[in-house]
């Protein structure tokens, strides 16, 4: 089953630094001839090895230099960025405010036809309303720090939105029971909310399971994930966006989303969990 995103970035750097390790040994030189060769210290080449600093573009050219494996450098290059490009920080994509990061998917929102989307701790951000989605995004500004665009990145948002109304787009979605009951906003956004997720259950393009707390579960609870088009995954961590394309990865959160349907509700069942959810706002 999935790990947790960060797991999977570095995974991916120790790989690289095993292949760099493979490149020494190959070589038959020494970490310490190694570093002589390129002119660094040891322990910068104890730390490569190891995963624990990340090489630049210039490190892994010289150490395919110093092991006379220049060939290799172009792919070895590749796989560093790709492991880069995993794992991008919130605050890099945030540090313009919040109405960028939302207008930065639309284009591949507008190109999905099927989104398989998970949500274990927020109502998935195309269902959301306008007064959940800024008490969402007012409270993210305020814990990152970001400049406070919330109503312009509401708007992205709920432009974004629009692709579960327009367009050859499917979206089939699972909900924890849970982020029916977490409070985001007052009690009028929260039954604004609730509501707003009843009228979904009735959209032809959009099929609704919420997973309840007294299901037997055979899979636990995962980071919220969106899977699109079977292609590409975006899973979502407190620290970071974290964008899985290889295919092997693509298909483990593929399997997971099934594992999770089939602790789902759907149709009247799933509707009267949400009913229940908005009676006890008045509890």
């Amino acid at each position: 089953m999935p790990t947790h995103p960060s797991a999977r970035v570095q995974q991916a750097r120790e790989a690289l630094a095993a292949r760099l390790r493979e490149l020494r040994l190959d070589a038959g030189i020494t970490a310490r001839e190694l570093a002589t060769r390129c002119q660094w210290s040891e322990s910068k080449s104890s730390r490569i090895e190891h995963a624990k600093t990340p090489p630049s573009d210039a490190d892994i050219g010289a150490w395919c230099r110093a092991c006379e494996a220049e060939g290799q450098t172009a792919d070895l290059i590749a796989a560093n960025r790709h492991a880069d490009a995993m794992y991008v920080e919130w605050r890099r994509l945030q540090r313009s405010g919040l109405r960028q990061l939302q207008e930065s998917g639309a284009a591949l929102y507008q190109r999905t036809q099927l989104f398989r989307v998970y949500c274990s701790n927020v109502m998935p951000g195309f269902l959301q309303g306008p007064g959940y989605a800024t008490a969402l995004l007012s409270s993210i500004a305020a814990f990152r720090g970001t400049p406070d665009d919330v109503s312009e990145a509401v708007a992205a948002r709920m432009e974004r939105s629009r692709v579960v109304h327009e367009g050859n787009h499917r979206f089939a979605v699972l909900v924890e029971e849970a982020v029916l009951r977490y409070r985001i906003g007052d009690t009028a956004t929260m039954a604004a909310q609730l509501g707003s997720l009843l009228s979904a259950i009735a959209l032809p393009s959009v099929s609704l399971g919420v997973i309840p707390f007294n299901a037997p579960r055979s899979m636990w609870p995962l980071e919220t994930f969106t899977i699109f088009d079977g292609r590409r995954v975006h899973a979502d961590s407190l620290s970071a966006a974290v964008t899985l394309t290889q295919p092997t990865e693509v298909a483990l959160y593929t399997r997971a989303f099934e594992e999770l349907a089939h602790l789902a509700v759907h149709g009247s069942e799933a509707r009267a969990l949400i009913t229940a959810a908005l009676r006890a706002l008045d509890g």
